[in-house]
Order: structure tokens, then C-alpha cells, then sequence
């Protein structure tokens, strides 16, 4: 064998023998990850836009939740398993009752009239030997001086990320951090989006906030600053005050039970003054080396990266104080294995990786080949995912199932709902004729098909406000809102068209003509959807106020404008939605309280509904506890708005997401966000579905190979030839 073909024949072997190789592997030639974490407990996920607020005084969306709710501890959480929704102790030592007492002071006794209650005492104890995580803002030196808050310009120009601090410290949480951390609710130029609701019942919220905002005018005018550190230690909220190293207390203005679901929401998690004079430094945001891109907590996680164009991550808090998972849960709790990790120490991951993936379908494929270990399903995947049988129900796919894939539901604790604007001359206010009107438009109003057409089949038809799950909402013949529906064989059915056209003739428009002046009825659906894939649905809103003879014409407009029409109660019709903030009936019926009507009074009643008796029984009704007396009332009060028919009840969306059989511990708890900590992996199992659902594919690379060969031939001939004729 000449030179030529022998160093052919050791290219070919040595490409070959990469390919054995790397085919013998345990990871994919595809493998997002490195295959040293092959076999490690990390979690693998995505997000799709960029946190945009991560300190806890302003964040308020589940994007951001996502995160800061795995690194911030509440006094309160959720707990996981057990449904309805019951608030226990997170970084408190126990749920705190609330102590009444008179406009002089008194202590009042329990079960004392409401109208005699003027404040309302929450003391919070919290739990001793909570650590914060490592954090350059409580590194010290030897004489106990802080490293990092004094920092030069020049210092501060070097710094990239958090991690570029070579040093870092720890501190015990005290109850002082809570304190700091409602007054910083206040402060006016942090912005928090319940600094108005809380102003209304935290006593002397705020009258420290004006003050904050003058201090804070005159500190900026004396130091020449934009932004310069304010230290909050020495003002004083009426309100609230350290009891002691570990407790403190909040007195609120009259009766308001609820607030003890907001103490189970970050806004009042723990913050150490130590943060505020560490990120205010000046320069520091605009390296953004803030709260708001690197969150500062004492829970099971901490945020270690923050590259919001590639991914974030989540690392395991190694000053975390220890909690167990719950040993106790519903009755099919323990047959689905969700009560097998009971007492043990969490959390079970080391890490969560989170990548970001815009695109639905890149981010559909990597979890079929197992490199997501759970997704939602977009509708470009629906089909592919679930299937419905004869008889309706809902199921996994069978290529789903043949991967031990696995399908979780879950009715959300949200409302979407068309509104009428009460205050609207046509289809407002209290008379017989515009009663009818809106009851005809909602029977017509075909929300099963809505849903199905354009959701999916994700949502199920409202009957009135309150979601299932909330206390006071009614299921099958009892919930029923007799105005739109009918049993029927012990079924619920949307009543026939026929029926809505009568309630239409009773209104005086007969076949959708005024009866008065002859002229066709129209009506007017103000939105912002405008887009081309907002098309068949605004085509579907008008196909259903044809069937009644009713001419809808569409507004639609950007959002800035939709808002200012909703403000000043220009609009007529419109679709709107609520997600609950905390599981109470009365944060979906204060939606249709009178005084919130949002025209009048700002408020998020933006139907403008308004009710004398429905307002005198929310009144009584929002600070009952949970018990048939409220029920009776909130009986009552849905009756009243199912006549009134502000709304046409839509539906409450259905979340659907999918895991491997890999990922553990999985189930729907929509008010808890800090359910990280409860996954567990089974990374070895995760590993071997990998290796089989992604094996590399050979042929294309053999097939070139076996071209070049047979393309080499002739030119190696060729060669030969010449150097034979150059030896003769």
C-alpha cells in the first residue's frame, strides 16, 4: 500500500474511532449540559422572559415569583399537600391570632362586635437561628467592620457580578429585618404595588411614607445625589415595632382577618438594613448590582447566576435553617406517593437550572428528549400531548405515555369574564329592560365553546364569581346559575338560543331591533386585541351577538387608551380577568363592590357595578370567618349578581404541565410559589431515558465518509499516474 492511500486509510479509522467513542458514552451528542452533571441532583427547566423585579417590596408577578419565592421567607406559606389551602408557620413559630381592641386601647374580648373593634394586634414571633445566605453586604473584617459598604468609584467600576466579592458574611435574621422591611413598603420611590392597601389598615403606614419622602427629598438635595442611601432604623411607624429580638408586632385600623395571607407573600419577608446600604452605593445600579437583579433571602435557595439572556440558576442555600416535608396531606395523598419523603430534610435538589427558551417548539423538543424534566403545553403542542375520549375526558397521547410522561390539571383560582359598564346608558344601570338585555347576551355568550375552540378544552364555565377552591363557591345542581343553565338529566346545559331571544323581546328588542325606534341594536366591545391571531376571536365575539341580531362593532385600541377608557367609564363592553391574591371569597366579590367601582373611585370594579344590598352584605361578609354564616351570605350575594348579570360569568382557566416520571413530589398548589424545595429527582433514571431517547445517528456521517473514499479514488489514480511517468 503506497504512502497516499495508507495515510487515507489512518484518517478514516481515527474519525471512526471518535465516533465509537463518543457513541459509547453516556451522553448524547445533543446535550445541553455538561456530562459531569449527568448524574447530579439538579433541576432542569426554562423560562421564557426576564425577571423584571426581584426585590421583594416591588416584584408581584409569577415570573418573578418563580424565583424570589425559593430565596424569601414570609412569616406564613402554604401548606403543601392539604386542600382547602391552609396557611402555616414559615420563618414564624405559628400562625398569629389577631387581639382586638376599642378606640381607647382596651383589650376587647373574642367574639366582640365588629363595630366596636377599632385596631387589630398581630404579634409575630419568628423562629431563632435563621441564617442569611453568604452575602458580600454582611462581610466583615476583624474588627467587626463591614467590607463592602464604603466602596470608591473606582471599586465599583471593576465589580461585573455579585460573585466578583471575594468575601462574604452571614447574620442571623431578627425580627427587626421584618420591620425594615415594611417600612421599605412605604418608602415612595421603591414603588411597591400594596403600599396603597396597606396604607389603608397598617396604622401609620402612611404618614411615614410622606415623612420618608421628605427626609428622603432633603437627604438627596444635601448630597447632591439621585439616589442616595437612606437608613430607615431610626423612623418609626406607628404601626409597628420590635417587641424583641425575635418578635414584633403590627396594629391595624378596625377588622381585617385577611391579613394573614398577605404575610405569606414576599412583600413582607425579612430584609437586613445591610442590603439597602450595600446596593445604594453609588454606581452600583448601573452595573446592576441591585436587589432587583440579585435577590438576598434566608430560604432553601439562593440566586448564584443571572444571565437573563442565556439562563439563572438556583443553588442550595448552604446557611439554610432545615424544614421538613409535611407527614401529613389529603386521603389520596399517601396512595400517590406524595407523602413518601414525609420528615425529610429538605431540599432535596442541589440546583435548578433554569435556560431561556422563547420559542415554544425548541423548548416542547427538549423536554421530549428528556432535557427539561417538566413543561406546560402550549397549542402548538396540545395535539401532540393530549388527547380527548369518547366520552370527553382528558389523557395523555399514547407516544406520551410509551416515555412515562405524566399529565397534571389543575382549575386555576382565576376568573375571565366579559364585562358590561353598569355606568353605560344601554347596557347599564338597574332597569328591567337593560337586565334582560345583559341576560339574553349571556346565554348567548357560548363559553363551552369558547373554551374549546380557543383554549383548548383548558377551562370550565363560571357560574359565578368565586373559583373552585375558594370558600362560598357551589358545585353541580346547587351552584348552578339558574339564569344561564338547566339540569338536564343530571347534566348542566347552557339554556337554548330560543330562550336568550326572549329575554330579548322582553327587553323591547325583538330579533335584535329596538322596539321603540326600529333601528337594529348595536353594541360596542372595546379591546386591545388587534393582532392577526386576535382575528377569529374577535370574529367569534361577533358571531355570538348575531345569533341575538345584535351588531357588535370592535374598538379596539393599545393599551394606554383601553386603560383610559376603563378609568373614566367611556368603554361599553369588555373582557377583563382576576387571579387570585390570596384564597378568600372576598378578593373576587370585592371586584363588584360598589366603592371600587373604578370610574368613581379607582378602583378594580371595572364593571362600575353597584348594589346597595350586595354592598351592605360584603361589608358584613369580608371579615367573617369561614363558616356556614358566611356562606348564607355569600349565597345570597351571588344570587343578587347572577340577576343583576354585570358580567357574563366566562370561565376559569385550567393549567395543564407535564413531568417525567423522573420528577417527584408534583402537585397543583395554586397559591404556594415556593414549591421548589419539595421536588425531588431520580437523576439515574433521568440519565438512562436520555441515553435512550437521544442516540446518535450514525448513517449521515458514515454516508460522507464513504463519499469522500469513493470521491478520493480517482485523484490518489490520477497521482499515481504522475508519479509513475515521472520515474520513466
Amino acid at each position: 500500500m503506497d504512502h497516499q492511500f495508507r495515510n487515507m486509510a489512518y484518517m478514516l479509522f481515527g474519525v471512526w474511532a471518535v465516533l465509537l467513542l463518543t457513541a459509547c458514552t453516556d451522553g448524547g451528542w445533543n446535550n445541553p449540559y455538561p456530562t459531569a452533571e449527568a448524574d447530579r441532583n439538579i433541576l432542569y427547566s426554562s423560562f421564557s422572559e426576564r425577571p423584571k423585579h426581584l426585590d421583594p417590596v416591588r416584584s408581584y408577578s409569577s415570573d418573578e415569583y418563580a424565583f424570589i419565592a425559593q430565596i424569601y421567607e414570609p412569616p406564613l406559606q402554604y401548606h403543601f399537600l392539604k386542600r382547602p389551602y391552609v396557611l402555616e408557620p414559615l420563618s414564624a413559630t405559628a400562625v398569629p391570632k389577631a387581639r382586638y381592641l376599642d378606640a381607647d386601647g382596651n383589650w376587647l374580648p373574642a367574639g366582640a362586635p365588629e363595630e366596636t373593634i377599632a385596631f387589630s394586634d398581630y404579634e409575630i414571633e419568628i423562629k431563632q437561628g435563621m441564617q442569611y445566605q453568604p452575602h458580600p453586604a454582611l462581610a466583615r473584617d476583624g474588627q467587626g467592620n463591614y467590607l463592602y459598604h464604603d466602596l470608591t468609584g473606582e471599586e465599583i467600576e471593576s465589580l461585573n457580578t455579585l460573585s466578583d466579592f471575594s468575601e462574604t458574611g452571614s447574620r442571623e435574621v431578627i425580627a427587626e429585618d421584618f420591620v425594615n422591611q415594611i417600612k421599605r413598603l412605604a418608602v415612595p420611590h421603591l414603588h411597591s404595588p400594596i403600599a396603597g392597601l396597606m396604607g389603608e389598615y397598617i396604622l401609620g403606614l402612611n404618614a411615614f411614607g410622606k415623612t420618608i419622602e421628605d427626609v428622603y427629598t432633603q437627604l438627596k438635595n444635601e448630597a447632591g445625589l439621585e439616589k442616595p442611601y437612606l437608613d430607615l432604623r431610626p423612623h418609626r411607624i406607628e404601626g409597628v415595632e420590635v417587641v424583641d429580638r425575635h418578635s414584633f408586632r403590627i396594629r391595624l385600623k378596625g377588622k381585617y382577618p385577611q391579613f394573614v395571607y398577605w404575610l405569606a407573600m414576599p412583600f413582607f419577608s425579612p430584609m437586613p438594613w445591610e442590603a439597602d446600604a450595600f446596593f445604594s452605593q453609588q454606581g452600583m445600579e448601573k452595573r446592576n448590582i441591585t436587589l432587583d437583579w440579585y435577590p438576598f433571602g434566608s430560604g432553601p435557595f439562593m440566586l448564584t447566576e443571572n444571565n437573563p439572556n442565556l439562563r439563572m440558576v438556583l443553588s442550595r442555600n448552604p446557611n439554610f435553617h432545615g424544614e421538613q416535608y409535611p407527614s401529613e396531606g389529603e386521603e389520596s395523598d399517601k396512595a400517590l406517593g406524595l407523602l413518601n419523603d414525609a420528615g425529610a430534610e429538605l431540599p432535596f435538589i442541589e440546583k435548578a437550572v433554569y435556560s431561556l427558551e422563547k420559542e415554544n417548539i425548541p423548548n416542547w423538543n427538549k423536554f421530549l428528549q428528556g432535557y427539561y424534566d417538566t413543561s406546560g403545553i402550549s397549542s402548538d403542542s396540545f395535539d401532540q400531548a393530549v388527547k380527548f375520549s369518547d366520552q370527553g375526558e382528558l389523557g395523555l397521547t399514547e407516544p406520551m405515555q410509551e416515555k412515562g410522561i405524566n399529565l397534571l390539571t389543575a382549575v386555576t383560582t382565576s376568573m375571565n369574564y366579559m364585562g358590561f359598564n353598569m355606568a353605560d346608558p344601554v347596557v347599564g344601570g338597574d332597569t328591567e329592560r337593560a337586565r334582560l338585555l345583559r341576560q339574553a347576551i349571556s346565554v348567548a355568550l357560548d363559553f363551552e365553546e369558547y373554551i374549546s375552540i380557543f383554549n383548548n378544552g383548558e377551562g370550565i364555565t363560571a357560574q359565578s364569581p368565586l373559583p373552585p377552591g375558594i370558600f362560598g363557591n357551589r358545585t353541580g345542581e346547587e351552584g348552578m346559575n339558574p339564569y344561564v343553565y338547566e339540569m338536564s338529566n343530571g347534566k348542566l346545559n347552557r339554556k337554548p338560543l330560543a330562550h336568550a331571544k326572549a329575554l330579548m323581546a322582553q327587553a323591547g328588542y325583538p330579533n335584535g331591533k329596538d322596539r321603540e325606534t326600529g333601528k337594529p341594536l348595536i353594541l360596542y366591545y372595546d379591546t386591545t386585541a388587534s393582532g392577526p391571531d386576535d382575528k377569529a376571536r374577535l370574529n367569534w365575539f361577533s358571531k355570538q351577538f348575531v345569533k341575538l341580531g345584535i351588531q357588535l362593532v370592535i374598538r379596539a385600541t393599545d393599551y394606554n387608551r383601553f386603560r383610559e377608557k376603563m378609568r373614566k367609564g367611556t368603554s361599553q363592553i369588555f373582557m377583563w380577568g382576576w387571579n387570585a391574591d390570596y384564597p378568600d371569597p372576598e378578593n373576587f366579590l370585592f371586584l363588584l363592590y360598589g366603592p371600587n367601582g373604578k370610574m368613581e373611585h379607582g378602583g378594580e370594579n371595572a364593571a362600575n357595578y353597584s348594589s346597595p344590598r350586595f354592598d351592605a352584605l360584603f361589608e358584613k361578609m369580608k371579615n367573617m370567618e369561614n363558616g356556614p354564616g358566611r356562606q348564607q351570605i355569600i349565597d345570597e350575594m351571588v344570587a343578587i349578581l347572577r340577576r343583576d348579570a354585570p358580567w357574563v360569568f366566562g370561565f376559569h382557566p385550567k393549567a395543564f404541565s407535564l413531568f417525567h416520571s423522573w420528577y417527584k413530589n408534583v402537585k397543583p398548589n395554586l397559591m404556594a410559589n415556593n414549591t421548589l424545595k419539595y421536588k425531588r429527582l431520580e437523576p439515574e433514571l433521568r440519565q438512562r431515558m436520555r441515553t435512550e431517547w437521544n442516540p446518535p445517528v450514525l448513517w449521515p456521517v458514515i454516508t460522507l465518509l464513504v463519499v469522500l473514499v469513493v470521491s478520493a479514488i480517482p485523484a490518489v489514480r490520477i497521482c499515481r499516474q504522475h508519479e509513475r511517468s515521472a520515474v520513466r
